[in-house]
């Protein structure tokens, strides 16, 4: 039953997703900042878990990106930051099997499109800001494009 409601409610929101076996959806919801977000329906015994990667361990600045992520937990409906062992960073919420319906599951994917596509270049400008800088002058000591880095051209010291 609860297979049919996730599937019934990703097809009718037109979402991609792969359903290989029984209470296990990988679905891929589309953003603007970050392209995709990849995340896991996994129905449990009592509970379906919602897991999404945000960010693969930031560069610099740990502290001010925990941070960032802590105060933001407080303002997230149904899943909440965290980190793995490596320091990567995602989205993981429960909802009780009980209360999952089309509804639920839609404000629940919606506030993980919300957070992990709305946070994504904040995420990137405090925890990548030197990276970001070094990709910036390769590219402009090769002639390549800057198009997909004009978001962060205010981190950049052009010389």
């Amino acid at each position: 039953m609860i297979d049919e409601v996730i599937q019934s409610t990703l097809d009718e929101r037109e979402l991609a997703y792969e359903h290989k076996e029984p209470g296990k959806f990988f679905v891929t919801l589309p953003g603007t900042k970050k392209l995709q977000t990849n995340c896991w329906l996994v129905a449990g015994r009592h509970a379906l878990l919602v897991e999404a990667f945000v960010c693969r361990k930031p560069d610099e600045a740990h502290e001010a990106v925990y941070r960032f992520l802590l105060r933001r937990n407080a303002k997230l409906y149904g899943v909440h930051y965290t980190v793995d062992t490596e320091g990567d960073i995602y989205l993981v919420g429960r909802i009780g099997l009980a209360a999952v319906t089309a509804d639920e599951l839609d404000r629940v994917l919606g506030q993980v499109v919300e957070a992990a596509d709305g946070d994504f270049n904040t995420l990137l400008e405090i925890g990548f800001a030197g990276a970001i800088q070094r990709e910036w002058d390769w590219r402009v000591s090769r002639g390549e494009s800057l198009a997909n880095l004009q978001a962060f051209r205010h981190l950049v010291n052009e010389a």
